[in-house]
């Protein structure tokens, strides 16, 4: 199921509309646009998810941290596969 589309103007370099138009056939370039814009908008999210959460995780606050993540999540991984087993 397709979905509706708008017409955006906006300019862009006019290198980067040559290589485009040299690169991509001319039905396909609105498509090869949209994908790159949603991945870019995909990558600022991220990173401003991980600004924002930065330091959310305090040693203090987790104590089950203290010796390492990585002992943690084994923990919890071995926790599970006991649990699938039926062993607890």
């Amino acid at each position: 199921m397709a979905s509706a589309t708008r017409q955006a103007n906006f300019t862009l370099p006019e290198d980067l509309l040559d290589e485009l138009k040299r690169a991509v056939p001319k039905g396909e370039q609105s498509k090869v646009v949209g994908d790159a814009l949603r991945h870019e908008l995909k990558r600022i999210k991220f990173k401003k998810s991980l600004q924002l959460s930065f330091g959310a995780w305090r040693k203090g606050e987790h104590a089950d941290l203290a010796k390492g993540a990585r002992r943690f999540v084994r923990s919890l991984r071995k926790s599970s596969r006991l649990r699938r087993v039926g062993v607890q």
